[in-house]
């Protein structure tokens, strides 16, 4: 078989710089000692190559793309368990891998953050995440705290994972190659087991709060809080960007707080 033809509608952009290949798979480190590893639109497989010579991963990959899925069968000899035909964004990873797991790819530009909210909706199993994303959207996920370039990612991942800007990648190196820069970021699971605060709140609170990014706080929020409480508080003063994950924990702790002794649900 052939090579297999990049397709616009989805996403696909194939890394054919083997050293760049080879320092993806090498920032695996294990964290948290999972075994299965399940690589997100491995394409032609550059990456799978690696993975699959590994003795201490059993991989598996989810490819949406059926010449893709034919062409790793035959050419990788990627056999009928280790290869999901569907779309990642639908799985069911409890099923597929309910032991630790590890999460690679060369993600698609379009869907890169509804990956990282569904690594969210697995945390307690997804223990290490290596993936290659737009630059920007991978500087706004490991920005540090009170950067302009801080975002809802920046802030719902780092309640849970350690995040590190590993390197850049050029457009040239890809096949076709992207109109921006690529880079490769890892998410290490912490040792936060919960949030101690309602999560679903805590959700909330980041997204109004980075939805209008421009805005104060105590702006963000006046749809679900009186104006009059906010006004007593400095930190409805500040700016989302502002705040940290232990910020957004505590003013989410305030706004319960708040609700209870109201009685408003």
């Amino acid at each position: 078989m052939g090579a297999v033809k990049p397709k616009k509608h989805l996403g696909q952009h194939f890394l054919e710089d083997m050293q760049i290949a080879d320092r993806i798979v090498e920032s695996m480190s294990l964290h948290g000692g999972y075994k299965e590893v399940l690589e997100i639109g491995p394409g032609m497989g550059v990456l799978t190559e690696r993975l699959i010579k590994r003795s201490d991963i059993h991989t598996k990959v989810v490819e949406i793309d059926k010449e893709s899925v034919v062409y790793l069968h035959e050419v990788l000899k990627l056999d009928k368990e280790q290869i999901i035909s569907g779309d990642f964004l639908k799985l069911r990873l409890d099923e597929i891998a309910p032991n630790p797991l590890g999460i690679i790819g060369n993600f698609p530009y379009n869907i890169s953050s509804q990956i990282f909210f569904k690594v969210l909706d697995y945390k307690d199993q997804i223990t290490e995440v290596v993936g290659m994303i737009q630059k920007e959207v991978a500087e706004r996920i490991a920005s540090p705290a009170g950067k302009k370039t801080n975002g809802i990612l920046t802030i719902l991942l780092g309640a849970y994972y350690d995040i590190e800007y590993l390197f850049t990648v050029p457009p040239e190196v890809f096949n076709p190659p992207p109109k921006v820069d690529s880079a490769v970021i890892a998410l290490r699971r912490n040792d936060r087991k919960e949030l101690e605060v309602n999560p679903k709140l805590f959700k909330q609170i980041v997204k109004m709060g980075f939805n209008n990014r421009r805005k104060t706080l105590r702006n963000c929020l006046k749809s679900i809080l009186p104006t009059e409480w906010m006004a007593e508080h400095e930190v409805f003063t500040k700016r989302a960007e502002q705040l940290d994950v232990d910020g957004f924990i505590e003013l989410t702790r305030m706004i319960e707080e708040y609700k209870k002794e109201n009685n408003i649900q």
